[in-house]
């Protein structure tokens, strides 16, 4: 009766198994994976985000595939702050970013057909693929003393299904950004090859220090698209506002655009609510970011006080983001590791694998949990692996 499509193991996994037990213990639990920022207790300007919807024209219903041109302004406020001229006119509104991964799969992709993504990298691009009947090709990501792109082992993944190369910009785990020189080499070799980069940029305005980032859609050799919102640049994914920019050359623009449309307008406009509060809720974002950014560094530098007194374990360097990678010894499965860690010590952890990492001995830690709680977390956890 179902599409093959969504033939996925919908069994509870171990992990989540684990979880379940413990909590119904009663017995405390540190929870080291916490990405909701509304969940961790920072603080919001209420009174500018509950009046951002005291719109009266939210009462009338005035589709626009594009968005309102209001929004789409702000937005493009936003990228010339980065110092990258995007027009409105090459913006699209959507709900979220999964949702713009729909429209950009449907958009590029015939059923069968290949997208490049980074190794390691967040796991939720396997479902939208399977969603949008498309196959997604590794490409690694190296590490020594940094990431970087392996830009000879990028351009082997390319064959004659490949439509498109999915960056994250910064990565999530990594925290790296893709550097200058690595995004004008991967656009030349997408333009060479008649590919398109989808640029994933939620975390980019989260740098740990102050060093100028450029953002994708500043590119001009491929086209481009890049994707963002008030998730993560706002702390709000309650507020389910999110974007697509296009850049590029113009002949490719312009038929990206036509087509976007149709497809936008096919799934109506998003709610005109948060469209119309979208200028002030984003500028919220300021004081958001300076708060997280402070639990993120406060974090890490607890982390990086325990660890000055532990011989085995390490955490490798982040530019950005809400994450850190800990290495831990390869004794046993990342998986069995993490299961371990709940019921033994109740911290629950992401096991590297969760994340696409090739081999064991790699944990990823939220940084934006609570300090006590991190703390203590961290603690623990370090515990367990004996000097």
């Amino acid at each position: 009766m179902f599409a093959s499509r969504t033939n996925w193991n919908l069994a509870e996994n171990r992990l989540t198994l684990a979880l379940a037990a413990h909590r119904s213990s009663g017995r405390p639990l540190f929870d080291l994976t916490v990405s909701n920022p509304t969940a961790c207790g920072f603080t919001y300007d209420e009174s500018a985000i509950l009046a951002a919807f005291h719109s009266p024209s939210s009462l009338q219903y005035e589709p626009a595939a594009q968005g309102l041109l209001s929004a789409r302004e702000a937005v493009a406020n936003y990228y010339l702050e980065k110092n990258a001229e995007v027009s409105p006119s090459d913006l699209f509104l959507t709900t979220s970013t999964s949702e713009a991964y729909t429209y950009l799969f449907r958009l590029l992709c015939n059923p069968g057909d290949e997208v490049l993504i980074p190794t390691p990298s967040y796991p939720l691009f396997d479902f939208l693929a399977d969603i949008n009947d498309v196959r997604l090709v590794r490409y690694p990501l190296l590490y020594d003393h940094g990431w970087q792109l392996d830009l000879p082992a990028f351009e082997r993944a390319i064959s004659p299904l490949t439509r498109a190369a999915i960056v994250v910009h910064p990565n999530n785990p990594t925290g790296h950004y893709a550097k200058s020189q690595e995004q004008s080499q991967l656009s030349a070799l997408c333009a060479k090859n008649n590919l398109a980069i989808v640029a994933d940029e939620v975390f980019l305005d989260f740098a740990l220090e102050a060093i100028t980032v450029k953002t994708f859609a500043a590119q001009s050799a491929a086209l481009t698209f890049t994707l963002s919102g008030l998730s993560k640049l706002c702390g709000l994914p309650q507020m389910k506002s999110a974007w697509i920019a296009i850049s590029g050359p113009d002949p490719l623009k312009s038929s990206a655009r036509e087509r976007l449309d149709v497809i936008s307008d096919s799934y109506l406009s998003m709610n005109a609510p948060v469209q119309y509060a979208l200028p002030a809720l984003l500028a919220t974002r300021t004081a958001f970011q300076l708060q997280l950014m402070e639990r993120v560094r406060a974090n890490l530098s607890a982390l990086d006080a325990q660890l000055a007194n532990h011989s085995v374990c390490s955490r490798l360097p982040l530019e950005a983001g809400w994450n850190v990678i800990l290495r831990v010894p390869a004794t046993s499965s990342d998986e069995e590791l993490a299961l371990t860690l709940v019921a033994q010590h109740g911290v629950l952890v992401h096991p590297g694998h969760f994340y696409d990492f090739s081999r064991d001995g790699f944990l990823v830690l939220s940084l934006i949990v609570p300090e006590k709680e991190f703390a203590e977390g961290a603690r623990r956890l370090l515990r367990f692996f004996p000097e």
